[in-house]
C-alpha cells in the first residue's frame, strides 16, 4: 500500500487575518504572519510578526521579529528585533532582545532587555 503523500511546510509562507475579521482562539505558524484584524489570543511564529496599523492582539505573542504599527494588549517576547512603529499604542510586558520606538509610540508597561543567548533560547523553548 502506498504512503499518502506528506506535504512539507514551507517556512516563507506569509499569512494574513485581513482588515474585519477576528479571531478568538490561539494561533501557531512557522513563518511570518501580518495581522490587519483583531487578534483574541496568544500567537506563535518562529518567523516575523507585522501589526498593521487596524491590527489589535488581546494575548500573549511570542516571535522572532516583530513590526508593531496597531494595538497590543499582553506579554510580547521577541527574540530578536522588536520595532513600535509611530502609530503602535502597546499596554503589557516586553521581553525582547533589542528594540527600536519610534516617536509617537504608546508604551505603558515593563521592558527587560535580555541577551541575545537568553533571548533566543526563551523563544525557542516556547516554540518547541
Amino acid at each position: 500500500m502506498a504512503k499518502p503523500a506528506v506535504e512539507e511546510f514551507d517556512s516563507s509562507t506569509i499569512n494574513l487575518l485581513g482588515a474585519g475579521t477576528t479571531i478568538t482562539g490561539d494561533v501557531t505558524c512557522n513563518g511570518d504572519i501580518r495581522i490587519n484584524g483583531t487578534l483574541n489570543g496568544n500567537l506563535t511564529t518562529k518567523g516575523r510578526l507585522i501589526i498593521g496599523e487596524s491590527g489589535k492582539i488581546k494575548g500573549e505573542i511570542t516571535c522572532k521579529n516583530a513590526d508593531i504599527m496597531g494595538n497590543i494588549d499582553g506579554k510580547i517576547s521577541v527574540s530578536d528585533l522588536l520595532s513600535l512603529k509611530a502609530t503602535a499604542n502597546v499596554l503589557g510586558e516586553i521581553f525582547v532582545g533589542r528594540i527600536s520606538i519610534e516617536p509617537g509610540c504608546k508604551f505603558n508597561g515593563t521592558c527587560k532587555m535580555l541577551d541575545n543567548n537568553t533571548a533566543a533560547y526563551n523563544a525557542e523553548k516556547k516554540n518547541s
